[in-house]
């Protein structure tokens, strides 16, 4: 039948077209409603399986009959719009149109272009079948003047279904102020005042509740879903995105009445976990972190699955100092994310536009990726003693940072760079003294970064001293490379990535001698702590008088206290092997360089003092303790310390003190000396 009133449709704009209030043969086919009871029936059929499916909860075939539907709706829209638009046929052709666009909003996983452009067809054919033109008008007009005909009245239920939609699609483009002026339009037809507010999303809330949708027919056509759950949902939505804003703009107490509003209305557990995430949030910005953490944990009471709220909860911990429960909500979120899935159930999907599908959780309430939460893992296990668990963390890390085929100037996920986390890996392989496996992870740095290293490179920082300008070495020549950090804003990234190169190549050879030295192979292991020195001497940083950009002068000075500290470690990796080999005077210069850098490095003292000891320079120990005891404070080596990368961390120690016996016999030979003494 409808093929049939189809061939008539087309019969008739060959004889030179009709409007829906002109007698024409589509027409008079519509008018028996033979092909109208038809469609009714096919369009009730379609959703009457879709229940089904819904009420056994079989999710086997949810996603096939949920794609199933939405093409035979689309054909039987296309069947009914095949025909000239004419106002008796206007309300199945709205209502399917509704049911249709449902079902394609799930099978697109949210709005498209093409959702907007069907409803603004649509609403052409309302005006043609009302005999209206539509004129050089935007589609909030369109919606205005369609809604304001009094001649419309008929077609008020689909109409606001369909607006509903709009509004919708309108509220997750963020397009608000579209979706103020449409509601309001819809409460001017029932006659009600349209609040007044300055801000669009507190006047769509209001408008929203005081918009009465007209009681859905209980026969057919059928719904995918009822205006009363999609206004529901609407309001919710709205709700949840006016909390969002008002979070991230800082007003934390307003966004608490709106979001516990949002945290009442008809949405998906989901949802409800991540409102209470955003209330949690909002409760820590207050400097309340116990109700933070009370409104996380009934976030996770409702949906296990909510990883920004364990992400959120392990994040305070951190903060408040709390590691073991720290470490265990990593754990969680880790096999939480592991576990997850992405797959919609049926009981998600009972309702087929959902929040989910018109808010956009924002980044604050998102969650890291799994390599993010094994590397916090591992480095928090790394910092906390935890060595078996840290060293097993970064394996696996390591395995998937491999399959995705790393490259040392890349940044992969929210990670630190990729070589600094193999160098934690080694620091902790150490610790666990699994030296062959050290060895090996080291060597992967050095081959993948060593052609990336320069000749020689000059960096300049700022002076204390604006008077004078010390001027780089020019006698490098092409081989040189100069990081103006004073008269630029920002630093070449090629030359960024040069010091870098050479600090994380620098950090491998030192491991490399740390793991070779414990295998006993001292000849070995100089070899590689003399690559490290050698690769840092080709740093250079000078002085000059100008000031510039602060954070980048802040970065450069604290890459140059890890290149001090390399060095430091280097020398006295190295002087210990020299001493294992009895070659005391080379391990004597080492020592002694380390001192001229830094006076109060209390290992090295403690080094050079034995072996000054052991060599009958009585004197010169003297001298040298006398500088250790009045050198930097503890508070200050501490946070020289704390300043340096976790790769280093434990390979520099806290404190180290000397030895009594030792100290014991520098007093003694003090008492006895009167004379005074020379300085080395």
């Amino acid at each position: 039948k409808a093929r049939v009133a189809a061939r008539e449709a087309d019969a008739g704009r060959g004889a030179g077209g009709f409007r829906g209030d002109m007698e024409a043969p589509g027409i008079v086919a519509l008018s028996d409603s033979s092909c109208l009871d038809w469609w009714r029936k096919e369009n009730d059929s379609i959703i009457s399986q879709w229940r089904a499916v819904i009420a056994s909860r079989n999710d086997s075939v949810l996603k096939q009959t949920l794609r199933q539907c939405h093409c035979a709706l689309t054909q039987l829209l296309r069947k009914i719009q095949g025909l000239p638009a004419a106002v008796p046929s206007l309300s199945l052709e709205l209502t399917v149109l509704y049911n249709t666009l449902i079902f394609q909003i799930n099978v697109a996983n949210g709005f498209t272009d093409e959702d907007a452009q069907e409803i603004e067809q649509v609403l052409v054919r309302v005006l043609d079948a009302g005999g209206l033109v539509r004129g050089e008008i935007s589609i909030e007009e369109l919606w205005q003047k369609i809604l304001l005909n009094t001649n419309m009245q008929q077609l008020a239920p689909a109409l606001n279904r369909l607006a509903g939609l709009q509004g919708a699609l309108w509220l997750a483009a963020n397009q608000l102020e579209k979706l103020r002026v449409l509601l309001e339009a819809l409460t001017r037809t029932e006659g009600c005042v349209a609040p007044s507010s300055h801000e669009p999303d507190h006047a769509i809330l209001m408008l929203l509740s005081t918009w009465n949708l007209p009681h859905d027919e209980t026969t057919s056509p059928l719904l995918a879903q009822t205006s009363k759950d999609f206004k529901a949902i609407l309001y919710t939505a709205a709700a949840f995105l006016q909390g969002l804003r008002l979070m991230e703009e800082g007003d934390s107490m307003a966004a608490l009445g709106i979001l516990q509003e949002a945290v009442a209305g008809l949405c998906s557990r989901k949802v409800v976990a991540e409102i209470y995430t955003s209330i949690g949030c909002c409760y820590q910005k207050m400097g309340k972190p116990q109700m933070a953490l009370q409104y996380w944990k009934q976030a996770l009471q409702v949906d296990f699955q909510c990883l920004s709220a364990l992400y959120q909860s392990l994040m305070l911990l951190r903060y408040l100092g709390k590691t073991d429960a720290e470490l265990e909500a990593l754990s969680l979120l880790h096999k939480a994310l592991e576990g997850s899935s992405q797959e919609a159930s049926a009981t998600s999907l009972h309702f087929l536009v959902r929040v989910e599908l018109l808010v956009q959780v924002p980044a604050l309430l998102g969650a890291p990726s799994g390599p993010e939460v094994k590397y916090l893992l591992a480095s928090r296990c790394l910092q906390m003693g935890r060595i078996e668990e840290a060293v097993e963390h970064y394996l696996d890390l390591m395995a998937i940072l491999q399959e995705e085929g790393w490259h040392p100037q890349e940044f992969l996920h929210s990670l630190p760079r990729v070589p600094e986390v193999f160098l934690e890996a080694t620091a902790a392989l150490l610790q666990r003294k699994q030296y062959q496996d050290a060895l090996a992870v080291s060597d992967e740095i050095v081959s993948r970064i060593i052609n990336l290293i320069p000749n020689r490179l000059t960096i300049s920082l700022p002076s204390g001293d604006q008077g004078e300008q010390e001027q780089p070495d020019e006698s490098s020549g092409k081989e040189s490379l100069l990081l103006q950090s004073a008269s630029s804003s920002a630093l070449s990234h090629e030359k960024i990535e040069s010091l870098n190169c050479i600090l994380w190549a620098s950090a491998a050879y030192l491991h490399q001698g740390q793991a070779l030295a414990h295998l006993w192979k001292h000849k070995d292991a100089i070899t590689q702590f003399s690559r490290c020195i050698n690769l840092l001497f080709k740093v250079q940083f000078v002085r000059i008088g100008a000031a510039g950009d602060e954070m980048a002068q802040e970065d450069l000075c604290r890459q140059e206290q890890v290149l001090q500290a390399l060095k430091s470690l280097a020398f006295l990796g190295r002087s210990c092997q020299f001493l294992q080999l009895g070659k005391d005077k080379e391990a004597l210069r080492d020592l002694q360089l380390i001192l001229q850098a830094n006076p109060g490095h209390s290992e090295a003292t403690q080094n050079l003092l034995q072996v000054l000891w052991k060599l009958g320079r009585k004197q010169e120990a003297v001298l040298y303790w006398q500088k250790f005891q009045s050198a930097s404070t503890t508070a200050q080596q501490e946070a020289a310390r704390r300043a340096l990368p976790l790769y280093l961390l434990s390979q520099s120690k806290e404190s180290f003190p000397l030895d009594e016996n030792l100290a014991g016999k520098i007093q003694d030979y003090m008492s006895t000396v009167t004379e005074d003494l020379p300085w080395p």
